[in-house]
């Protein structure tokens, strides 16, 4: 430990010990914001990315924004229940497509997958935050589906890559179905 600068240094590597909190907490939303860049404009191997330094910081807080937003909504005897149902829907509901990926031939990280589809439920918390906003019925109509289009379109680019490309539809209709659930909740709150 270097007594001057406070700082341990093991050979080449330094370690993050001495790092204000402030620091690493801002590290953190910047890779989180990073990865959100690339839900918000998938571009050819821009999933590859975002699975190549997994993280759950990122799905645990757009599930919990989603939670959040879509209990604030729910009647006052059913907020608990809304809260958790969606909260265990989108966690329950991407380990249920990774699983089913791997179950087809994927090459993928368990924890890489679930980390790209909690990233990609971010435009269905744009939806959730719009349908709170402007809870009218026909804007709903053009919102939700134009959410769910976008979050399905985002986490397909980075299954179609991973998944047997003679399996790949069956490695995507869950992922559809998974998307469609949640927008759905989102519609009818």
């Amino acid at each position: 430990m270097d007594q001057e600068s406070g700082s341990m240094a093991l050979g080449s590597v330094q370690t993050t010990l001495d790092e204000p909190v402030s620091e690493t907490l801002m590290r953190d939303v910047r890779m989180v914001a990073n990865k959100i860049g690339f839900v918000v404009y998938p571009r050819a191997g821009s999933m590859k990315e975002l699975s190549r330094n997994w993280d759950l910081w990122g799905p645990l807080v757009l599930c919990l924004l989603l939670s959040i937003i879509l209990s604030m909504n729910a009647p006052d005897d059913q907020k608990a229940l809304v809260f958790a149902a969606v909260f265990v829907i989108v966690w329950l509901g991407s380990a249920i497509v990774t699983v089913n990926a791997l179950l087809l031939g994927g090459n993928l990280s368990f924890f890489h997958s679930v980390c790209v589809l909690g990233y990609c439920v971010f435009p269905i918390d744009v939806a959730a935050i719009l349908c709170t906003l402007w809870g009218n019925a026909v804007f709903k109509m053009i919102v939700v589906p134009a959410c769910f289009v976008w979050a399905t379109g985002a986490s397909v680019g980075f299954l179609t890559e991973l998944v047997p490309p003679k399996r790949a539809l069956l490695a995507l209709y869950p992922v559809g179905l998974f998307y469609g659930c949640i927008s759905w909740i989102v519609f009818v709150e």
